[in-house]
């Protein structure tokens, strides 16, 4: 990657796929979320990813049990059927699976059928649950198993922001997550009216289909009861640490340097078709003191961020993120959405080979 003498970033090597969208093929090589853990239960539900359509249930021992939402007899919508004693039933002609997707029961043969070989559900490659989400590999995976270290901690707790679904790109969300210049504009109603515009210099560390961003910055700490006392001055430094997981597993952790707590911010999205993103988020934190009502409130705070990004995002024309380096100008300013670009060029590269 070549600089000018003003700090410019040039080019990256140029990809396979010069713009990534939602339903790439190549997506289907990575670990996605398809649902958060409590969004299940013993019945079925359809979750919609990569424009595929995916049944769900919790079988009898808690295991999350995941298929293509497809009877192989007729096509029919397997999510529409009921689950008894683990075993899925399709509500056309009540065909049965059980929880590793072998047919068990054709009723329009009879009880001594020999069932055909291909009466059997499609699977993804791999289920993966952690930190309260529920993650697929629709093909066997390129990336690493997403992971949220705070969710083990037990001084952390844990509020999880409503799921929002939403006309948008995963990519181009992505991107905004890891962001820090749109800060004073994007989000002037919340926290963003304080921000410092400069973005000043700070380091990426890239392992793999990985990378961690650390940099730290003044921000107006409204939250800190001691600034209504006098104790603490209200423009106080806090560290970020962006850590990303390709494609679309992301993670703010926000430590206040004064206050001593920690904020950590999760963003999970789901490409439901080309058009579309289905957004979860929780936050993770140990400065609540087990207060519900005060995790509600950044909860709420959260979602009032969130609605910000979307309102810009939800309008852009094109919704594919351009990983051709000469679509777009790029700064110094950029490191991490740089890097998310350069990742995702050569997970792409390496999916479609």
């Amino acid at each position: 990657m070549g600089r000018s003498r003003a700090g410019l970033v040039q080019r990256y090597d140029a990809p396979v796929t010069t713009r990534l969208r939602n339903c790439d093929p190549a997506l289907r090589r990575a670990w996605h979320s398809l649902c958060r853990d409590t969004e299940i239960g013993l019945q079925p539900r359809a979750f919609r990813l990569l424009g595929e359509d995916w049944v769900v249930w919790r079988d009898l021992d808690g295991t999350a049990r995941v298929f293509r939402d497809l009877c192989p007899h007729r096509q029919a919508p397997l999510s529409l059927g009921s689950c008894t004693e683990g075993t899925l039933r399709c509500p056309y002609h009540g065909w049965s699976f059980n929880a590793e997707g072998a047919c068990v029961d054709i009723p329009a043969l009879g009880s001594d059928a020999t069932y055909p070989p291909r009466a059997k559900l499609t699977g993804p490659a791999g289920v993966h649950e952690s930190h309260g989400i529920i993650f697929i590999a629709p093909d066997e995976p390129l990336t690493p198993k997403p992971v949220v270290a705070a969710a083990s901690d037990p001084t952390m707790m844990r509020g999880d922001v409503p799921v929002e679904t939403t006309r948008g790109g995963a990519g181009l969300l992505a991107d905004n997550f890891l962001d820090m210049a749109h800060f004073p504009f994007v989000h002037a109603g919340t926290f963003g009216a304080d921000e410092v515009r400069e973005v000043p210099p700070y380091t990426v560390t890239r392992d793999g289909y990985r990378f961690e961003a650390v940099y730290e910055h003044d921000f107006a700490n409204r939250e800190d009861p001691k600034v209504a006392t006098g104790e603490h001055p209200l423009i106080q430094r806090r560290r970020l640490t962006y850590r990303y997981t390709a494609p679309f597993h992301l993670e703010l952790d926000i430590h206040f340097l004064e206050t001593g707590g920690t904020n950590v911010i999760g963003f999970f999205l789901t490409p439901v078709d080309d058009d579309h993103v289905r957004v979860y988020s929780s936050l993770w934190r140990n400065d609540m003191n087990g207060d519900e009502t005060l995790m509600q409130a950044a909860v709420d705070f959260e979602v009032a961020v969130i609605a910000e990004d979307l309102a810009l995002q939800s309008r852009f024309g094109q919704l594919s993120l351009p990983l051709d380096p000469t679509i777009e100008v790029h700064t110094r300013a950029d490191k991490t959405t740089i890097e998310l670009r350069r990742i995702l060029s050569e997970f792409c590269t390496a999916a479609s080979a």
